[in-house]
Parts: structure tokens; C-alpha cells; sequence
């Protein structure tokens, strides 16, 4: 765990329109998580819980590794009962198709205990995210943290930027949910 929110595991049942979204930034090695919780659509979504999965290194076998993530997303979900996943979106690059690959797996577990839970999965593009809070789509993992940072009004930096890139995704979601109607994995 990288953050825990004081008192914000406890929801005063007074605010129906409470939503609480997990970000997930997927990877093989590290999965980023971020809990973000808003209690009404004017108030800014602050932060439950965020930290990492740790999947382990390329020298486990690729079975292995995908477990641990989809167990760890799986103790997450249900110790803090998201209402909907916003998931960063696979990127690939044609010089290292076989990255986006093994990021797939990765990905595929994720969305597989979403949909046990029933939970909603919604993606968002990187460039998209970064855009939206830098101004820059081609925004550096610094530049990202410093703007979570901003955004959620933490007194330190998300360490490490797996964690940055997780808030942001969740972060993006309450900034465009409005905007999508299309709920996909």
C-alpha cells in the first residue's frame, strides 16, 4: 500500500451519489492501483488507497505471474468495492510488439476479475489522460506525478510512477465519465 485516505472507508450513507473507481495502470512486473472516491458530483474525488501489485520477475513463469495480478486485483476490489475499473488502454509500439503482448496478459486478468466482481470496465488512452491533466499527450512519468500530486492535493509525490499513472487513469475517469457512454474491456 502506498496510501490509505483517513476515514475515507467510511461512506456517511447520506451520499447516494458516491462513487468510488479503481485505476488500474496493468503490467507483467508492477500493476499500479489507485481507489478514488467522490462524494457528489461537484466535490473532487480524493484518494482511498493506492500502491502496487508486484507480479514478479521475468524469470517466474508468465502463468505465475498473471495469477499473483489477478489475485491482487481481486483483494483489492474487495476490500474496497469500486463501482466501476478505469483501465489504461494497450499500447503498441511496431518495434516491440511482443511488450504489448505480455502487457495483454496482464490486462486480460485484470478485466477478468472486474467481471467476476461485476464491475464495469471502461478504457482510456494514455495520451488521452496525460492530455487532460498536463496539456501535453506526450507528457514524461515526472511530469505525471507532479500532476497527481496537483490534482489530489497529496503532500508527497505517487511513488513509485506506476501508482502515478493509476491515479491518473482513475482521475481521467471522473474528469470524462460524462462524456463515454460505452463501457468496454
Amino acid at each position: 500500500m502506498w496510501f490509505s485516505g483517513a476515514g475515507m472507508d467510511e461512506i456517511d450513507p447520506q451520499f447516494d451519489t458516491c462513487t468510488r473507481v479503481l485505476g488500474i495502470d496493468p503490467g507483467l512486473n508492477c500493476t499500479g492501483y489507485g481507489v478514488l472516491e467522490s462524494q457528489g458530483a461537484c466535490q473532487r474525488p480524493g484518494v482511498v488507497e493506492a500502491g502496487v501489485i508486484r507480479g514478479g520477475s521475468s524469470s517466474k513463469p508468465l502463468a505465475e505471474r498473471v495469477a499473483v495480478i489477478h489475485r491482487g486485483i481481486k483483494d483489492v476490489i474487495k476490500s474496497f468495492a469500486p463501482q466501476a475499473m478505469a483501465l489504461e488502454e494497450l499500447y503498441s509500439h511496431y518495434d516491440r510488439p511482443r511488450t504489448s503482448i505480455l502487457m495483454g496478459h496482464a490486462r486480460g486478468v485484470t478485466c477478468l476479475a472486474a467481471a467476476e466482481a461485476g464491475i464495469p470496465v471502461v478504457s482510456y488512452a494514455a495520451t488521452r489522460v496525460k492530455k487532460l491533466l498536463t496539456g501535453s499527450g506526450r507528457a514524461s512519468k515526472s511530469q505525471m506525478q507532479l500532476a497527481v500530486q496537483r490534482e489530489l492535493s497529496l503532500a508527497e509525490l505517487p511513488e513509485p510512477a506506476d501508482v502515478a499513472d493509476a491515479l491518473a487513469i482513475a482521475l481521467g475517469h471522473f474528469y470524462l465519465r460524462n462524456r463515454r457512454s460505452d463501457v468496454e474491456c
